[in-house]
């Protein structure tokens, strides 16, 4: 037998949508085919398919020992989600065995299906981080007779899905903080700042209306503004590791001193980002609104505002809305508007049209759940693009060590 007569080995997922996209959630049945084109007459011993799911982390730092000593430390850690080994052609083997009982592929285009169901429990969404990954795919193993095996992989995307409609994610966030600006004996007027979101839930796409007040009393000119932070954090022999990144802000107008400032419901845009990893035991992905003063020469006055990217947006429900607009009236000092505006259409994101011909063609569904448009959005936006920068420097001024990680109520100047 010669080598070039195996001319292709690929994978392929059966259609699940319009697009062609292969996502899945725990329990779903997953299936396609492998398939083998031979240019002449190959005998095969064997076709095996394996299926992984592995959320990994791995990172890196230089300890001192003494003096003149220093060495690398080594933090690694792994857990398994999904495992699934069949064999499409053949029977289990030894790799050495000789040619008798191996299946003869003429030449041609050969399919073979394969399915297998995903576990019935909580899989971590598939992600591409700083220091680790959550990745799940299908391997294909073509073993002949006394040659080297031809092997093919393919990757799938996981989601676990969040549903924003509860209790929990519709509630509203709010704060209120204050400090006065000391300089010597001398102490300024103080600087108050007071802000509130309808709800902790979102989805990629929507954006955040911020209804936020601030009050300069101060003897300098401050502006206020608001963040959209994602932090990775992962876990490794007792220790973590976090990376920040920011992923959208905006900024009001400077304020002078005794001058007050209202955000009626300013709107921050959530780009397509990857929703929050909240179960798996190693890797997580949280987000925070910072909304914040920035105070020159001091320290900025800011509040953090959890919240909870998802994947299913929020429903159109008479009921719900209304149970929201009760909740956000009990609130107090700023009213929100009774029925709070539906999520936006996510083919309004601002991508280019040379990326959507390239990348994303025929991604625009005329029709179809919200949920699959979400689930599009994230896969064909987020995933292509390049990877976002990272900073591994805390970038508020009060940092913790690695091991005790937190979020403090400092936020940074832009």
């Amino acid at each position: 037998m010669v080598l070039c007569k195996v001319r292709t080995l690929a994978v392929h997922f059966d259609s699940l949508n319009e697009n062609n996209l292969p996502v899945f959630s725990g329990g779903d049945l997953v299936s396609g085919r492998v398939v083998v084109e031979v240019t002449g007459d190959v005998r095969v011993q064997r076709l095996d398919i394996t299926a992984r799911g592995v959320a990994k982390v791995r990172w890196t730092e230089s300890r001192n020992a003494g003096a003149n000593t220093a060495y690398t430390q080594n933090y690694t850690e792994e857990v398994e989600y999904l495992r699934h080994y069949d064999t499409l052609i053949g029977e289990d083997r030894d790799e050495d065995s000789s040619e008798e009982g191996a299946t003869v592929l003429h030449t041609g285009l050969h399919e073979f299906a394969f399915s297998f169901n995903l576990p019935q429990m909580a899989l971590a969404t598939s992600f591409e981080g700083k220091h680790g990954s959550v990745r799940y795919w299908v391997k294909a193993e073509l073993h002949r007779p006394w040659m080297m095996p031809v092997k093919a992989k393919k990757e799938f995307t996981v989601f676990e899905h969040i549903d924003i409609n509860t209790p929990l994610l519709l509630a509203p966030q709010a704060g209120t903080k204050e400090k006065t600006l000391c300089c010597w004996f001398c102490a300024s007027g103080p600087i108050s700042l007071s802000a509130k979101i309808e709800r902790k839930g979102y989805t990629p796409g929507e954006s955040i209306q911020i209804f936020a007040e601030v009050e300069n009393c101060s003897s300098r000119v401050v502006v206020p503004k608001a963040a959209l932070y994602q932090t990775q954090t992962f876990f490794a022999k007792g220790k973590g590791k976090q990376i920040q990144q920011l992923v959208s802000n905006l900024r009001g107008d400077p304020l002078q001193q005794g001058k007050s400032q209202s955000w009626e419901g300013k709107l921050l845009k959530i780009p397509p980002v990857s929703p929050s990893i909240l179960d798996c035991p190693i890797i997580r992905v949280e987000y925070a609104l910072v909304v914040y003063v920035d105070i020159p020469g001091g320290l900025n006055l800011s509040l953090s505002l959890p919240l909870v990217i998802g994947t299913i947006p929020l429903h159109a429900c008479g009921s719900r809305t209304s149970s929201i607009s009760s909740n956000c009236g009990s609130v107090g000092w700023l009213g929100l508007p009774e029925r709070p505006e539906a999520p936006p259409s996510y083919s309004d994101l601002a991508i280019s049209e040379e990326h959507r011909r390239d990348c994303l063609q025929g991604c625009d569904r005329p029709e179809g759940g919200a949920e699959d448009q979400t689930l599009l959005t994230y896969i064909t936006e987020f995933r292509y693009l390049p990877p976002p920068l990272y900073s591994e420097v805390d970038p508020y001024p009060d940092s913790v060590e690695a091991a005790d990680i937190c979020r403090p109520d400092v936020c940074p100047s832009r």
